[in-house]
């Protein structure tokens, strides 16, 4: 049975001001018992607060994430530089997946690069999996592009056949597909879906001020700017339906996450998100 978590990234301000325990306390205190770990430092001090949440709040840790390589000056582990690391992490907190968050920014230049980016994937998920571990590839808008009539996202699946998909419903959304379509497209391969709902909020005050003064370019601005990322059950998606098709292709985790949360508090986030799942009939995946 897949299991509903959280995706760490809305809670970097948490891990850095309370500790990775004490915030995962919370996200359990909200019902959650899973989290996939991204862009939250793997410090030895950060490690052993997650195996302590895992031991004495029954956290499961989802997944680790990675990059294929990491620029230089930004943090995060690197599969290139960092493999070793990065398996003992996996072992210490008994988790059998990595995730790549995206396509690196060099490689959106060229379908060559991405080729190139496919062949060391490929070959960094055969060292992974010859240790137990799974590595998963998320996608963004971007893998819709379309390169000779077919989507990257199908490119990058077809050139690296051993790499996962994490499929993220929202961007899949905004990439102007229908999600529960591309989950069957990759039934047998998805493990992870982030649910993220896509929500058309509405013009501020400010936009109208502008637009009374003249201003036509803010007015644009706001006007391009009213699609949202939401809480799950907030916006316009059908997560009954996407659910529904996640449990039956055999994904492991259905993970919450909102990029932006628009002033409020991301455990209030989480909160909102997980009471809608709830009473849209999913309580017992927590």
């Amino acid at each position: 049975m897949a299991r509903i978590g959280v995706q760490a990234m809305m809670l970097k301000k948490q891990f850095e001001e309370l500790g990775a325990f004490e915030t995962l306390r919370r996200v359990s205190d909200l019902g959650y018992h899973a989290v996939e770990i991204s862009q939250i430092p793997m410090t030895a001090e950060n490690v052993a607060e997650m195996r302590r949440a895992r031991a004495e709040l029954g956290m499961e840790i989802a997944s680790l994430s990675a990059a294929l390589e990491v620029p230089a000056g930004r943090p995060g582990e690197s599969l290139t530089s960092g493999f070793d690391k990065i398996v003992d992490d996996c072992r210490a907190l008994d988790s059998t997946m990595v995730r790549m968050g995206m396509l690196p920014f060099d490689a959106m230049a060229s379908l060559d690069k991405v080729l190139d980016f496919c062949a060391r994937s490929n070959e960094v998920a055969e060292r992974l999996a010859e240790h137990g571990i799974g590595l998963y590839y998320h996608n963004h808008h971007i893998e819709f592009t379309r390169y000779d009539g077919r989507y990257l996202l199908d490119i990058i699946a077809e050139r690296a056949p051993r790499l996962g998909l994490e499929l993220d419903v929202h961007w899949i959304h905004r990439g102007g597909l229908d999600p529960v379509r591309v989950l069957q497209q990759y039934a047998g391969r998805v493990g992870l879906v982030h649910l993220k709902d896509y929500r058309i909020g509405q013009l501020p005050p400010e936009a109208f001020d502008s637009l009374a003064r003249g201003d036509f370019d803010a007015f644009s601005k706001a006007f391009a700017g009213i699609v949202q990322f939401a809480e799950v059950g907030e916006g316009n998606l059908d997560f009954n339906t996407i659910i529904d098709t996640s449990l039956a292709i055999g994904v492991s985790y259905l993970l919450v996450e909102q990029d932006d949360q628009y002033g409020r508090d991301s455990l209030d986030c989480l909160a909102t998100s997980q009471q809608n799942l709830v009473k849209l009939g999913y309580g017992d995946l927590f």
